[in-house]
């Protein structure tokens, strides 16, 4: 009878930004991996879904884990000075709240190999390059950025305030979206707020703002009241 080796793993989550602690124990044998206990002062049963979104985070979670520190450092470095979160607004008259909120992460640079290397080493996202020979590193996918993205900058550390504040604000946003809160009108509402927050200062070109989103909403619902008066 062969050997089998045994792993366990402990993840801890926090839930809502809340200070509520969730406690996992999973054992992983042969690449599966079986849910034993939850814990949240008592015992919850998960269904498959939740026990897939479990798996594919601990997946990105072993991932982040491998990188040598040396190198995650130097991401982190080279997408403080040159990496942007960025969140975009289209209006969209098939969608039920007529607007569609759009995250990414992006880093620009001439030089193709570093941002090969950035790709391969976060296993996500695409490049693609400009006429003018500009080279383009994004991610848009919303669980790449919350599973991959997210974990791996609060791991290695951007150093300047800028970005952390930025990262801060579309962390925030992002998380929102990976629960699906912009589909709803107070989420997408609290989410374009947020953005009004996000990569503040000189320079800030936006096509869409809160005021183009609800401007023409609040006069409308301003001449609806006073008819009704």
């Amino acid at each position: 009878m062969s050997a089998v080796t045994i792993e366990w793993i402990i993840v801890v989550t926090k839930i809502n930004l809340a200070i509520c602690w969730k406690l996992w124990l999973y054992y992983v044998q042969k690449n599966k991996i079986i849910l034993l206990i939850s814990v949240i002062l008592e015992v919850t049963i998960y269904n498959q879904a939740d026990n897939q979104q479990v798996i594919l985070f601990l997946m990105s979670y072993n991932q982040i884990k491998k990188i040598p520190p040396d190198l995650g450092n130097y991401i982190a470095g080279f997408s403080d000075g040159e990496g942007s979160f960025i969140v975009s607004l289209r209006k969209r008259p098939d969608y039920r709240n007529t607007w569609k909120v759009s995250a990414s992460f992006s880093i620009s640079q001439k030089d193709r190999v570093i941002l090969s290397k950035i790709k391969n080493t976060l296993k996500c996202g695409t490049l693609r390059e400009r006429q003018d020979g500009v080279v383009y590193y994004e991610v848009t996918n919303i669980t790449a950025l919350h599973d991959i993205i997210i974990p791996f900058f609060q791991k290695f550390r951007f150093l300047s305030a800028k970005k952390k504040k930025e990262f801060r604000i579309f962390s925030q946003i992002v998380d929102r979206m990976h629960r699906n809160e912009h589909v709803t009108a107070q989420g997408l509402r609290t989410i374009i707020q947020l953005r009004e927050h996000l990569n503040e200062g000189r320079g800030r070109k936006r096509k869409y703002t809160e005021k183009n989103v609800y401007q023409g909403r609040t006069s409308e619902t301003t001449r609806k009241t006073r008819s009704k008066s």
